[in-house]
Order: C-alpha cells, then sequence, then structure tokens
C-alpha cells in the first residue's frame, strides 16, 4: 500500500507548529530559592521583633522613672486628703455644736416666760427633745401654775408630773418637783 500525502508542507505555507512547554526546571534550585525566602522572612521578622522589645524596653525605663518621680507627690496627696477628711469632720462638729447651741438658747428663752416668781428650777436635762426638770416651790399650786405655764406657751408638749414631795418637817414646807415634757420650739 502506498500513502500519499495531499497536504501540503507545513514549513512550506509559513504556518509553524506551536507548543506550550514548561521549561526545565530543577528542583534543588526551587528549595534553594525557598530557603532564602524563608531565612530572609525570618530575619526581618527578628530585627522588627528586637527592634519592639528596644522600644518596649526604653517605654518601662520612662515609665518607672516616672512613676519614681511621682511616688512623692501622691504621698503628699493622700496626706492631704486625709487632712481634708479630718478638718471636715472637725467642720461637722463645730456645725452641730453650733446647732444644739441656739437650741438650748431657744429652749431657756421658751422657760423664762413660763416659770412663776415662788418657783427655783434647780436642774435641767436634755435628751433629743425631751427636757427633764427638776426644781423647788414653795406651794404646790406653783408647782401645778409652772405645768399649766409649759402648756400654755405652745412650745412644750406632753408636759407630766413625775415627782412631786413636800418635807413637813421643815419650815418652810418647800415642794421639791420633777416634771418631763417634750420641746417643740
Amino acid at each position: 500500500m502506498i500513502t500519499i500525502n495531499l497536504a501540503p508542507p507545513r514549513q512550506a505555507q509559513g504556518l509553524r507548529e506551536f507548543r506550550f512547554q514548561l521549561p526545565s526546571l530543577d528542583l534543588g534550585i526551587v528549595f534553594l530559592l525557598v530557603y532564602i525566602a524563608a531565612g530572609s522572612g525570618i530575619t526581618i521578622y527578628w530585627a522588627h521583633l528586637y527592634r519592639e522589645e528596644a522600644r518596649l524596653s526604653d517605654a518601662i525605663a520612662k515609665g518607672t522613672s516616672e512613676l519614681e518621680r511621682l511616688k512623692p507627690i501622691t504621698g503628699q496627696a493622700s496626706k492631704v486628703k486625709d487632712q481634708l477628711a479630718d478638718l471636715q469632720k472637725r467642720v461637722k462638729t463645730i456645725e452641730e455644736l453650733t446647732k444644739d447651741q441656739s437650741k438650748s438658747i431657744r429652749i431657756l428663752d421658751a422657760f423664762a416666760g413660763v416659770v412663776p416668781n415662788d418657783l427655783w428650777v434647780t436642774r435641767m436635762e436634755e435628751r433629743g427633745n425631751v427636757l427633764k426638770v427638776t426644781g423647788t416651790a414653795f406651794s404646790p399650786a406653783a408647782v401645778s401654775d409652772f405645768m399649766t405655764n409649759l402648756r400654755a406657751s405652745g412650745k412644750f408638749k406632753e408636759v407630766e408630773i413625775v415627782v412631786s414631795r413636800q418635807d413637813l418637817s421643815k419650815t418652810p414646807r418647800l415642794v421639791t418637783f420633777e416634771v418631763t415634757c417634750r420641746f417643740e420650739g
């Protein structure tokens, strides 16, 4: 059998056969390049971490020196706070004392107009708003007038007699008494 090729030759027509070919690679060269790239990356990263460590060490040193510089100042600030608290406590105590003084003056002022002439107040105790009055009078009527005057003043409530005694063995026969009431002045 005889075969005849009737197709024109390819070279004659100006057509060339195109083939895509990869260049031949040497795996040793590829691994060498990967090794060099990895080593360079690790070296660059290490240098970055070294610079970061140096920067942070400097920041810590500056912070420590600043802390040492500020310690005496904060110590003084805490002393000032303690002194301020002490002074505020003193001011509060003084305010309470002066407030209580004005109350005592108001109580004595209210008492001045209600004590009869033949009665003497020998002792007066104040516990909160409750007053305990002890005294002596020439007669039980004077004690009764005293209690009536306390009620009538409007500044004393719940006026009660606790004790009223008359010593019959002495002359003049004095009446000792104890009255409690609540001040609402």
